[in-house]
């Protein structure tokens, strides 16, 4: 992975992807000791699952581990802004146990913080939260909270933690009869992807 790496960093190769035969983070590991994040970016894990007609671009899936409040707006930004390139209006919800502040529990401050970062941004895009799954993705449900600034179900989910985010992409792959690319290491000045392991050749290939 390190060789690998250098080669890439000094343009001897293209691109970069491993992970087959090896646990993802000590591919991170070995990668970010060589390779840099793209300017003003943050390196993060995208997953896109694709169920039922819809599309939806979930992060982070693999880097950290109980990101920031401006960890959690830096990952939200930068996956709209991918989700726009590839032809979507996003939508984005920072998901949490919560919604909109209820239950008042410990551990849904650096979701809240989110949405306040993204205020003072003044970003391009829809979002809100903090909201529980099943408001995010339900138009009825939604509808229980007339004042949600989302105009139609989310297409960006932005995890609170990478628990939840690998917890529920695998568990819909394997229950919700789902389609999965990814996860998709974004952020990094260089082309390199980390297949999980065991990847078979197809997911190799995409």
């Amino acid at each position: 992975n390190i060789f690998a790496s250098c080669m890439v960093a000094n343009g001897d190769a293209d691109g970069l992807v491993t992970g087959s035969t090896r646990n993802y983070f000590v591919a991170y590991d070995d990668i970010t000791r060589v390779i840099e994040p793209a300017a003003k970016s943050r390196i993060f894990g995208m997953s896109i699952i694709m169920v039922e007609g819809r599309t939806l671009f979930v992060a982070d899936t693999t880097v950290h581990h109980l990101p920031s409040s401006e960890e959690l707006a830096d990952i939200a930004c930068q996956t709209a802004e991918i989700a726009k390139k590839l032809g979507y209006n996003p939508r984005v919800a920072m998901l949490s146990f919560a919604n909109f502040g209820n239950p008042a529990i410990e551990g849904t401050e650096r979701v809240h913080g989110a949405i306040e970062v993204l205020n003072s941004r003044k970003v391009d895009f829809e979002y809100d939260g903090e909201m529980a799954a099943d408001v995010a993705l339900n138009r009825e449900a939604m509808g229980r909270y007339p004042f949600c600034r989302l105009s139609e179900p989310a297409n960006v989910l932005v995890m609170p933690a990478i628990h939840s985010a690998s917890i529920s992409t695998k568990m819909l792959e394997e229950l919700g009869n789902a389609t999965l690319i990814g996860p998709i290491l974004m952020g990094l000045n260089q082309s390199v992807q980390i297949a999980r392991i065991g990847a078979t050749a197809t997911e190799v290939l995409n």
